[in-house]
């Protein structure tokens, strides 16, 4: 019995795929900001439910922008960011479809940013964000303002931060 070894292109065809692979997983995980929804504040040339990008991996500015507007923030001049949730109950589609709605809940998760702009008046920009990307932009926010996030609630601090371990009193440590 004779064994041919195996041709280079089907040794390598694999690899090149994963390879591909990985790439568009590491192009799609982005870092180039947080799907976002402008739902309100004090920026005029920003319309209310404006879909865009709100990023905070530029050196200096936290920006903002979308087909119809983009706006940019200095870093020194934040002074608020407020990272909360609104938790509904789907009493529509348990009305509509099924009792079983009422037993899930939709939550929506809102970052604000408060600044004071160039006449040193305070501003505000309230933002929708999608939630598998707030943590990655409440980390970036901290390390480049030098603030802390202020959560509206536990629930709000449990989603921005991830698991919290706290020791329970018999000296053991409770997951949240």
């Amino acid at each position: 019995m004779v064994v041919r070894p195996t041709p280079l292109r089907s040794r390598f065809g694999n690899s090149k795929l994963v390879v591909l692979c990985l790439l568009v997983c590491a192009l799609w995980a982005g870092g180039n900001g947080s799907h976002a929804e402008y739902v309100g504040g004090t920026i005029p040339n920003i319309p209310e439910g404006c879909a865009g990008t709100v990023a905070a991996v530029d050196e200096q500015f936290l920006v903002f922008y979308s087909k119809k507007a983009s706006w940019r923030v200095p870093y020194e001049k934040i002074n608020l960011i407020e990272y909360g949730q609104k938790v509904d109950r789907r009493v529509l589609a348990a009305v509509l479809i099924s009792p079983l709605f009422l037993l899930s809940k939709k939550r929506q998760h809102f970052l604000t940013v408060g600044y004071s702009d160039d006449d040193n008046h305070q501003q505000a920009m309230i933002f929708r964000v999608e939630k598998g990307d707030i943590r990655s932009l409440l980390v970036s926010l901290e390390a480049r303002t030098g603030r802390k996030v202020e959560y509206q609630d536990e629930a709000a601090r449990i989603a921005g931060k991830g698991t919290i371990f706290r020791s329970d009193d018999a000296g053991g440590l409770r997951f949240w």
